[in-house]
Parts: structure tokens; sequence; C-alpha cells
């Protein structure tokens, strides 16, 4: 019998599940404003995949069995930034985009070789002291053009440079 309460799956389950359907996500793009609400920096989490590769990321995570969206968003910022980060969870729940990450690369720019996956993508202010937890090894706040930078792009694999350079052009910083 499968335990569905927490919202969990045993390995060989989420395998199993990824083998077969799309998994839900959300990706969240941590940012600084200034009190006229524009983008002053974006926080990106520093990580060791599983490879070995040190690479930048975003604050991601899987939608669980009977979560809501909005606080799937929360459990996964505070996971990954502490839990005094104070994110503001947008008020209305439409993404900036849709990702759609494919097992096989080109279909879309983002790939990740484990499962096909649909992720909400988001941008969260945060206005308090952010330190990194899990599997994070810090987070750096970038300027919108360090961050739009190719050399902080390079970084970024399956992908979430791409979803970054989308995030900037939605909050009005297109680099």
């Amino acid at each position: 019998m499968t335990e569905t309460t927490p919202g969990w799956l045993s390995t060989d389950e989420l395998e199993s599940a990824r083998a077969r359907m799309p998994i839900l996500y959300v990706e969240a793009v941590p940012v600084r404003v200034d009190d006229s609400g524009e983008v002053t920096s974006i926080g990106l989490l520093l990580r060791i995949g599983p490879d070995g590769t040190v690479s930048r990321t975003l604050v991601s995570g899987r939608v669980l069995h009977h979560e809501r969206v909005r606080d799937a968003l929360l459990r996964h910022l505070e996971k990954d930034l502490g839990p005094v980060a104070l994110p503001r969870i947008p008020t209305s729940l439409q993404p900036f985009t849709v990702a759609e990450y494919f097992p096989t690369a080109g279909i879309t720019p983002y790939h990740d070789p484990r499962q096909h996956a649909v992720s909400l993508a988001y941008v969260v202010p945060v206005t308090g002291d952010c330190r990194p937890r899990q599997d994070a090894l810090d987070l750096v706040w970038f300027s919108p053009q360090e961050a739009a930078s190719p050399a902080v792009q390079s970084e970024m694999p399956g992908g979430h440079g791409v979803l970054l350079k989308q995030a900037l052009a939605h909050v009005g910083l297109g680099y």
C-alpha cells in the first residue's frame, strides 16, 4: 500500500512514476527589491550535482500529492533559503512561465535526464536573512546584469539560465 499522507514516494516509486508520467514542480527566482519594487539582486544557489559538478541553480522542487502550489513554493523556499528568508509569495499564482523539462535534450531549452517534468516558475521577493540549507552550498546575490552575463549563465545547467533570463524579462530587465 502506498503511503499518501505525507505525499512522499519511496525511491523506487518515484523512479517508476518519473518513467511513466510528467512530474509537477515549482521553481522560484529569489530576488531583492528596492522601495519602488524594482529588482536589485537575484539569489542563485550553489550546488554540487550527483556527478560532482558545481553549478548555480534556482529554488526548485516537486509539488507533493494533495499540496497546494502556494504551499509547495513556501516549503521549497524555506528548505533552500532557510526559515527566516521571509518570501513574499505572489498574490496571483499565475507563473511567469511554464518550463517543460524532457529527458531527451533539444526538445525545449530545458533538460532533465531523469524525467519529463512540468515546472511552474515564479519570481519571489525575499526580505529576510537567507541561509541555504539542505544540499545547497551557498547562496550568492548577483546584480541583474551579472546574473544575465555569459559567465553566470554558463554555470546554470539544464536550462536554468534560460529560465533566469525569462524571469529578468518578466520583471522588465531584459538583458
